[in-house]
């Protein structure tokens, strides 16, 4: 049975983002900033650690940034999974804006037709070192809430069924409840591993491997849902043996809500070199 191919239509919050990167690349700080509440709870890179927890501090960073940004400099979504007041953003910044193409998952909540929460999770193992080491807040003051408690969830019913039962197959670290959740030809990506599997039975195979491992595996918690009824995404925190890591997990549904498709982002460079090792080797298929 193949991937039913429907078209969706665009929610206000589809279209709202389309114009938002748009005021973004043209380096417009007022029509950017015309797109968030000015009582927003907060922007984070939680790669970085950076925490904008104010419509004036989110406005200061973006004067401070935006005049550097020339052409062919662009932000701009790739995918948008949006439901009326949230949605999952898969995004792009090219390097022109901070010194390497960087590429996101992105939760967003509004409230009032306006962004209340923004939060970007990427990968930083192929950004530069230097750049890293100048931009990423110091580890010690890493900010530990990311102000989900703030904003309740309000993705639609069925992103939140599929996201809530694959979570829980993940943190049991049960591949063979995730598989019953999933499309025949499901389509898993983990963007820190640079991996891909393709198909349910493949899938259920990578995830036996690495459940044990992975952020989002065994042990991780669910924080906060986005998105709408094709599709959205949750956020997680990973257990102990991950360190505790906050990551991103990208849905999308079929009418029936079965999942399609599986992407998840952390920053795989703050796992400890021996335990990537062993995720690679999992993911890899080689013995432990």
């Amino acid at each position: 049975m193949a991937v039913q191919s429907e078209a969706v239509p665009l929610s206000q919050v589809d279209v709202v983002l389309g114009t938002f990167f748009e005021a973004k690349t043209a380096c417009d700080v007022d029509g950017t900033m015309a797109y968030f509440a000015p009582d927003m709870a907060a922007y984070i890179d939680a790669t970085l650690g950076w925490d904008f927890d104010s419509y004036a501090s989110l406005r200061a960073v973006f004067e401070q940034y935006m005049p550097g940004w020339a052409p062919p400099a662009r932000s701009y979504a790739s995918k948008i999974l949006a439901g009326e007041d949230s949605a999952l953003v898969h995004m792009v910044d090219t390097p022109e804006l901070f010194g390497g193409e960087l590429r996101i998952l992105a939760a967003v909540d509004f409230a009032g037709g306006k962004i209340v929460r923004w939060v970007d999770y990427w990968d930083s193992s192929a950004y530069d070192t230097g750049l890293y080491n100048q931009f990423r807040t110091p580890a010690g003051t890493l900010p530990a809430d990311l102000k989900d408690a703030l904003v309740p969830t309000r993705a639609a019913a069925e992103l939140v069924t599929a996201a809530t039962a694959l979570y829980q197959a993940f943190a049991s670290a049960d591949a063979s409840a995730a598989a019953a959740a999933m499309h025949t030809d499901v389509v898993f990506a983990d963007m820190a591993l640079r991996t891909q599997v393709i198909g349910r039975i493949e899938t259920t195979r990578y995830l036996h491997r690495v459940l044990g491992l992975a952020p989002y595996g065994a042990a991780s918690t669910l924080r906060h849902a986005v998105g709408g009824r094709r599709g959205g995404g949750f956020e997680w925190t990973a257990g102990p043996h991950a360190g505790h890591l906050p990551g991103i997990t990208a849905l999308e549904l079929d009418a029936s809500g079965l999942i399609t498709a599986i992407t998840s982002v952390y920053d795989s460079r703050q796992i400890d070199p021996a335990s990537r090792q062993s995720l690679l080797d999992a993911a890899a298929g080689q013995p432990g």
